[in-house]
């Protein structure tokens, strides 16, 4: 188990709500999420219409998380308010086939231009409208040292780690980082390991955010170590195994 490091927190000059500190209640988005969550696939069609998403949204859009009452209130809350606000951006648009078909110009041309669904303005978190590459790039990566959040951050495709059945809690939130680690490496569609050519092929999650886990295919295999068996070892070879970004929907 590794604990949470907590850097600071600067939301980019955002004017944000000034309240006392204080414990943020999920119970609402744990609702929401083992009622239209299965096994990780989501029922969007159903999400969209529930009233108690709607409430967690509009708590998320008038809290101030930096009067939050500890760092690992705040990250809970912002992987929740990430992932929450993803399913807000898909519903609204369903039916779709990927998230991709959201933004501007596909996935090569919408990164180009910054119009990917990820460059929207739609999330709502204490009185200002951000972008999700905001929260994920800007708030949990840089002010956090928190590595596995990339395990429960889920962009709403099948390739991405599995959206679980309840909301990320501070007094659970290593135990459940881990588990996501866990869950997410066991997936032998997403990451596969050969003793025999002593060779792991992962996920383009460890590709896209390396520096995030040490910055050599070393340290990507001494992280992922500690979660997976038979061990593993840093001379291991390493490959990457091929994204698919079709949605993580029940109707698939």
């Amino acid at each position: 188990m590794k604990s949470l490091i907590f850097r600071s927190l600067w939301l980019g000059g955002l004017a944000l709500l000034p309240v006392s500190s204080v414990a943020f209640d999920h119970s609402l988005f744990t609702q929401v999420l083992a009622e239209h969550v299965d096994n990780g696939l989501v029922d969007y069609r159903m999400i969209k219409s529930d009233r108690n998403f709607d409430r967690y949204l509009s708590k998320l859009a008038t809290t101030d998380p930096s009067a939050l009452s500890s760092p690992s209130e705040q990250i809970a809350f912002w992987i929740n308010a990430y992932n929450a606000y993803t399913l807000r951006l898909v519903a609204d648009a369903y039916p779709v086939d990927s998230i991709h078909d959201i933004g501007t110009g596909g996935r090569i041309i919408g990164h180009l231009l910054k119009k990917t669904p990820w460059d929207i303005e739609m999330a709502e978190v204490g009185g200002q409208k951000l972008t999700l590459n905001h929260i994920e790039h800007e708030i949990l990566r840089k002010q956090f040292t928190e590595p596995r959040i990339h395990f429960a951050l889920v962009c709403a495709a099948v390739s991405c780690p599995p959206l679980r059945s309840e909301a990320y809690v501070a007094a659970r939130l290593d135990e459940q980082l881990d588990d996501q680690a866990r869950i997410f490496l066991a997936d032998p569609t997403k990451n596969r390991f050969d003793s025999s050519k002593r060779r792991a092929e992962l996920s383009a999650i460890f590709s896209w955010f390396k520096e995030d886990f040490g910055g050599s295919d070393g340290s990507v295999l001494a992280f992922v170590n500690p979660y997976v068996k038979p061990a593993i070892d840093a001379k291991w070879a390493l490959r990457q195994t091929d994204y698919d970004w079709s949605l993580n929907d029940q109707k698939r």
